[in-house]
């Protein structure tokens, strides 16, 4: 994904939604903060999205423009419509989120990005594979910081075991990266 297909996932799922805002949060939310990230972040041609004020309409989102629909088809790409719960988030998430908005790409509409570290430690959270991946090349190109990056993760709403494996993780990691 490109950050002009971000701007225009923003856009459409605003129109079908009825909003002016959205959160963006998976991967491609990485656009928002580095809107030049490497491609290797950005392989996906999905975005996960959620209207700001209308979240009762990720059902709508999802189904106009989600997978396997005329717009994925159109543009090669899709807008997940997804609630932001569906995310594990440190505290105050939503004070460091990154804004896209702008008369052309978005028309206006903007945009709410997690911000890149908040975005890694909701990857860890879920310490998929994919996910963990995700976060080594964040930290290996210098998207995200080990300290900020272990006090967002530490932050995080799940038990003691779990958050040891997760800080865990993040040190071994840093090691291996030097």
């Amino acid at each position: 994904m490109t950050r002009d297909q971000l701007e225009h996932a923003i856009r459409a799922a605003c129109d079908v939604s009825g909003d002016t805002e959205v959160w963006v949060f998976g991967s491609q939310a990485i656009l928002g903060e580095h809107p030049d990230a490497p491609k290797s972040v950005c392989a996906s041609i999905e975005v996960d999205i959620q209207p700001k004020n209308h979240p009762e309409k990720v059902d709508e989102v999802d189904g106009a423009l989600g997978e396997l629909s005329p717009f994925n088809q159109a543009f090669g790409f899709y807008v997940h419509g997804i609630s932001v719960a569906a995310a594990m988030l440190p505290p105050d998430w939503q004070s460091r989120v990154i804004p896209v908005s702008d008369a052309i790409g978005t028309k206006g509409k903007t945009g709410w990005c997690i911000e890149a570290h908040d975005l890694a430690a909701s990857k860890l959270a879920a310490f998929r594979e994919k996910d963990r991946d995700f976060v080594r090349i964040l930290l290996r190109e210098g998207l995200i910081q080990g300290a900020i990056l272990r006090n967002r993760t530490a932050s995080l709403s799940m038990d003691e075991e779990r958050r040891t494996r997760l800080i865990h993780w993040i040190d071994i990691t840093l090691q291996e990266l030097g």
